[in-house]
């Protein structure tokens, strides 16, 4: 059964990360996606859109998968559903990023078993944006 780093661990995570490499990046400014990685990328992360569908977004350059990052990542953030979590996470764990973080909601045991798997750290269903808050802000 999956479970969550403990707070103090996703506090270091949260603190040692500078690039985040997110999936599902909307460029709608209405979307979740979009106002998480805002707020992220103002709270001095380097955000790197990973959405074929966009060429753009807050400023960045998207690439179209995981496989086309151009540099290293700290973390892969993906806000794709449930079900599409394992396919994700089958190629975040080809990246250089230690951690996959699945957004609030967005929760898949085979997933986890996958990033586990590979020695990747996994965190599901919580907002990154509000963990930043509760344990790098407000620390």
């Amino acid at each position: 059964m999956f479970q969550n780093p403990s707070n103090e661990a996703i506090a270091s995570i949260l603190k040692n990360a500078k690039t985040i490499a997110v999936v599902g990046l909307s460029d709608d400014p209405s979307r979740e996606s979009y106002a998480v990685s805002a707020e992220m990328q103002r709270r001095g992360y380097k955000i790197i859109p990973v959405n074929p569908n966009v060429q753009e977004v807050l400023g960045e350059r998207a690439v179209a998968s995981l496989a086309d990052l151009p540099e290293p990542v700290d973390i892969v953030n993906i806000f794709r559903r449930s079900e599409a979590l394992p396919d994700v996470v089958r190629e975040a764990v080809n990246t250089s990023a230690p951690v996959i973080w699945a957004q609030q909601g967005i929760y898949n045991e085979e997933a986890a078993d996958i990033a586990r798997a590979h020695g990747k750290t996994m965190v599901m269903d919580r907002c990154i944006m509000v963990m930043h808050s509760l344990f790098v802000r407000g620390a």
